[in-house]
């Protein structure tokens, strides 16, 4: 798993090391994860260097977006390396395959700690070794008299001291301990890893050091916008550039295949330019579109059955025996993403040499965009990977790097081509919107027997669609860990033209919503505790239903509550974690007030919990704001919302009050960065029907339902 890479041989790879130890090691991918219990050796995709100042550089391919994922991923690191944790350094790992794990180079699906959990440590592992066996030579000694103790060895005989830089050389000169030779360290015995850590990059974002791509300036560069058909799919028929060449500061107005760019000495002028820009579009099929056809569509194409998605048991058949059957229809709107910084990027042209800057969740994505666009081979691409102001999955390459590329080459300048908040919300690829009918039968007892559903969604993003059915489109529908003996779940793909992609925890983001909802439903029909219902269903399920009870005890469930407000529960498994969410609300005024989410994860091993309680706030506010508030609508094909006024997110003096719960676990890691979205906008809703009695099963919540 672990290997010693020469200097000649790491240059191949495209970074040098000046002297000192480094350590090869394999990080699988998504579909891999299985290779943390199995290590083999294969491509090497990151690397640690010891230094002879001392310095250990962590160099790898996981992009930091916002997450904390290299603060735990050194955590990880230091615990089996014993290193001073003040001597961490990381650094991104440039484009190349060799860093690419499951075919990808970047950071998706919560896989980032997933991942690296056993690699990570068993390389800091092999390193410490090494270290140990130079030192121990260098003393005469055997090396079970040697310790690693804070990027020191220590002769446990006469407490001599040598530092890991003054033992790299000699270390590097070493043949590497074989993987399955080297003990790790029992989680009982961790001193790093589980241990609340100040984030890595907060001095340099703090400072203003951090570089994003809006930080980028190269010699002779010009400011780009671009304006693009206000209607997804049209294309530009014609357009006059007289007016907008006139505003002071414009340089260039060219077409590319995307629209037409405005291009200034400023990104004002360029803005005021593409105002002043006459455009005559082709707006193609979508002209017509607006939001009630889409909600016909969606409706129609679960009246009719399906493509199966699951069975278990007798599937859709357990009904026709069932003593009480239940019906609900649950619908979810189209979604942007809209992270706090829209899409910048930054690229340099030439006639064999094409160089990028850009903050990006797929690295090797955004790479292949820039060849693409350029028609330059990869051998002559420098794509520079900066920090990213968040991206839920909006930042996989994108049009806006194809954009970049495209003008800088057109004009043959470099050229900064920047985004404003309206670009980003009406050119998104959003979150598709959904729409599921369920059926549910229970026995003579109240027992739940059947579990069915009909949905259509927009394919995510296409790469999931296997035998007609997207599995993101049933992501929280058809993996329920709920005890049921029969299931049924099928999936149509409804054909709307709708850019779409992965939203933060992707199909979870709507389905929990419908599933957790429906189980209440369910719960007030069996005539039981919505909490207690859960718990019988989940009585196979130890992982889950520990968190269950977990937020149930801290938030009090069953206790008085003030006057006006009630408690409602959701529970959900994803990413490989398991997280149960309760919320306290009341109705004021007619308007929805969260007031406290008490939150249990067990996401596995807790490597840094200051990051998971992090994660954990952020996820649910960002849930929030799209149950209360959420909603991309269309009009003759064209996306209604601008701008924050009319796609608004959660206030300050609307904040909740969070409590975040770890479940104790020494499970290898699951993911932390979506797990705590899905839950959110059920518990809302079932404390909603609590507090009103009306059940809410199309988002977002609106205000006229509690008037």
């Amino acid at each position: 798993m672990s290997i010693q890479l020469d200097r000649r041989n790491f240059l191949k790879v495209g970074t040098a090391a000046a002297g000192g130890l480094l350590v090869g090691f394999y990080l699988p991918g998504k579909g891999e994860l299985s290779a943390q219990s199995a290590p083999s050796i294969k491509n090497l995709n990151a690397f640690v260097h010891i230094g002879t100042d001392d310095l250990v550089t962590f160099v790898i391919h996981k992009p930091e977006n916002g997450q904390g994922t290299t603060t735990s991923l050194a955590q990880l690191l230091a615990e089996e390396l014993e290193v001073d944790w003040n001597k961490i350094r990381w650094e991104y790992a440039p484009i190349a395959q060799v860093y690419a794990s499951g075919g990808l180079q970047g950071t998706v699906g919560s896989q980032a700690i997933r991942t690296t959990y056993n690699p990570l440590r068993q390389a800091g592992a092999v390193a410490r070794e090494m270290l140990k066996e130079a030192a121990a030579q260098q003393w005469g000694i055997d090396k079970a008299q040697c310790r690693a103790e804070n990027s020191t060895i220590v002769n446990t005989v006469t407490n001599a001291r040598l530092s890991y830089g003054s033992l790299a050389d000699a270390a590097s000169q070493l043949t590497p301990p074989a993987a399955n030779t080297i003990q790790l360290k029992p989680v009982s015995e961790f001193k790093v890893v589980g241990k609340a850590t100040k984030r890595l990059d907060t001095p340099a974002k703090v400072m203003g050091k951090a570089e994003f791509a809006l930080d980028v300036r190269r010699p002779g560069m010009l400011y780009a916008v671009v304006a693009r058909c206000p209607v997804t799919g049209g294309s530009v028929a014609g357009f006059d550039a007289t007016a907008a060449k006139a505003v002071a500061g414009v340089k260039h107005v060219v077409q590319i295949p995307e629209g037409v760019a405005v291009v200034a000495d400023n990104t004002w002028a360029a803005m005021e330019g593409r105002k002043a820009l006459v455009v005559q579009w082709n707006e193609g099929e979508n002209a017509a579109l607006n939001t009630e056809a889409i909600r016909d569509i969606l409706t129609k194409a679960t009246a009719t059955p399906g493509n199966v998605a699951t069975r278990r048991g007798e599937g859709e058949e357990g009904l026709a025996t069932s003593a009480k059957l239940i019906e609900a229809i649950y619908e979810a709107p189209y979604l942007a993403h809209a992270p706090m910084e829209p899409f910048t990027c930054v690229a340099d042209v030439k006639s064999n040499f094409c160089e990028v800057w850009v903050g990006s969740q797929l690295p090797s994505i955004a790479n292949q965009n820039a060849m693409q666009a350029s028609g330059l081979p990869a051998n002559q691409i420098n794509l520079h990977t900066l920090y990213m102001g968040g991206g839920f999955g909006s930042r996989g390459g994108g049009a806006f790097v194809t954009e970049a590329v495209g003008i800088s080459k057109a004009l043959g300048v470099p050229i900064k081509l920047t985004y404003t908040r309206e670009d980003d919300l009406q050119t998104d690829r959003f979150r598709p919107a959904s729409y599921v009918r369920f059926k549910a039968g229970m026995d003579a007892s109240n027992k739940l027997m059947t579990w069915t559903a009909r949905a259509s969604c927009s394919s995510f993003a296409a790469q999931g669609m296997r035998n007609g059915v997207d599995r993101e489109g049933v992501a929280g529908i058809d993996d329920i860990l709920y005890g049921i003996p029969n299931i049924q779940v099928e999936y149509r793909e409804p054909g709307i033209k709708i850019p779409t992609n992965y939203w933060r925890s992707v199909g979870h983001s709507q389905n929990t919503f419908f599933t957790e909802s429906f189980i209440d439903e369910l719960a007030i029909a069996a005539g039981k505790d919505a909490v207690e219902f859960r718990r019988e269903l989940l009585a196979s399920q130890p992982r889950l239903l520990a968190a269950l009870n977990l937020a149930a005890e801290k938030a009090g469930w069953g206790k008085p509550l003030p006057a006006g407000r009630a408690m409602g529960v959701a529970a959900v498994n994803c990413f490989g974690s398991f997280n149960a969410q309760i919320a306290e609300v009341s109705i004021e005024q007619g308007k929805v007030r969260v007031h406290r989410v008490v939150s249990a994860v067990d996401c596995g091993v807790a490597v840094n919990p200051a990051g998971i309680e992090q994660q954990m706030q952020s996820a649910i506010v960002y849930g929030l704001s799209a149950a209360l508030r959420g909603n991309i609508t269309f009009e003759k094909g064209r996306v209604q919302q601008t701008n924050f006024h009319q796609y608004e997110p959660l206030r300050i003096d609307e904040m909740p009050l969070i409590e975040i719960h770890i479940v104790p676990s020494t499970n290898n890691p699951g993911g932390m960065g979506e797990v705590g979205t899905p839950a959110i906008a059920p518990a809302v809703g079932n404390a909603i029907f609590k507090a009103t009695g009306k059940r809410v099963r199309r988002l977002p919540f609106s205000l006229e339902t509690f008037v």
